[in-house]
């Protein structure tokens, strides 16, 4: 009973001192109590601390120094993938361009009945199937299990699903992709994902089910994907529509990010000043603002 109820407490611990990370209580830099302190604290075994501390290592969420203890890592250089809602289809081939694919396994075969209801696939017609892990910055982030109609997956090869997003070779074989469908929850790692996304197995990730169509209706891909949440997070861009008394939040189509409207005035303001540059002309100093404390 007692080797059961360590693995739960050490978990416990653990998900204490992640969520005091997290939220900046332990900023970047600062020493955790040692073991001995920790063990005390929470009336556990120095092993059960260890255990905790080796789960927030692995995360990244700490460095351990030996002779000198245990510090809080510094994960702000750390490019988390942010998706868009308000943009999905074009959002998905930008970030095929931006991170990297394993691809875990490819083949064909008659997909499960709800999958073949949402592709509008007749009884016994195969599927595409594959399994890939996509990475950013060499870590995984997603465990992406997708079925494509047979007739679309016969026009690209292995090699190619595994270097370019699946979006655009389901557009280049011809097809129109118009709108999507989605679905977002929450689950627990099985063994397969977690070993592909370097996770305990029932740790917490997102999934997300997504449904492609093309004009007439037809689906073209379904998408199952499991993200680790530290990696990954869903946006959406918001404004208050309607008339008083009935005044609501609506998805903002079509308003830049504020994020992309930040990265499109500093372009401006760095182009400006090699213009000025070149021109022999210095550029213009940006006062600078103290803050008093108060």
């Amino acid at each position: 009973m007692k080797s059961a109820v360590e693995p739960l407490k050490a978990r416990r611990i653990y998900l204490l001192l992640r969520d005091r990370i997290v939220a900046g209580e332990l900023p970047p830099g600062a020493r955790l109590p040692g073991e001995p302190a920790l063990a005390a604290e929470h009336a556990v075994s120095r092993v059960t601390v260890r255990r905790a501390l080796d789960l927030l290592d692995k995360e990244g969420l700490v460095q351990r120094k030996a002779g000198s203890g245990t510090f809080v890592h510094d994960t702000r250089t750390v490019r988390p993938i942010v998706a868009d809602l308000s943009n999905v289809l074009s959002h998905l081939i930008d970030m095929g361009r931006s991170t990297d694919v394993r691809l875990l396994s490819f083949g064909y075969g008659v997909p499960p009945e709800s999958i073949a209801e949402s592709l509008g696939l007749k009884p016994g017609e195969r599927a595409q199937r594959s399994v890939r892990v996509r990475l950013i910055d060499g870590e995984p982030f997603s465990y992406l299990t997708t079925h494509v109609p047979e007739w679309i997956g016969l026009t690209y090869s292995e090699a190619e699903l595994a270097a370019r997003p699946l979006l655009e070779l389901i557009e280049r074989s011809g097809v129109t992709t118009e709108r999507a469908t989605q679905a977002i929850n929450a689950t627990l790692a099985g063994p397969e994902a977690a070993a592909a996304l370097d996770l305990e197995i029932g740790s917490p990730l997102l999934t997300l089910t997504r449904i492609v169509y093309e004009p007439s209706g037809r689906g073209v891909e379904h998408l199952h994907a499991l993200y680790r949440p530290d990696r990954y997070s869903f946006h959406m861009d918001l404004v208050r529509t309607g008339s008083d008394g009935e005044r609501r939040w609506s998805p903002a189509l079509g308003w830049p990010r504020a994020a992309d409207k930040n990265r499109a005035d500093k372009t401006k303001t760095d182009k400006s000043k090699s213009d000025k540059s070149k021109s022999g002309e210095k550029p213009t100093r940006t006062p600078r603002v103290i803050k008093q404390r108060s």
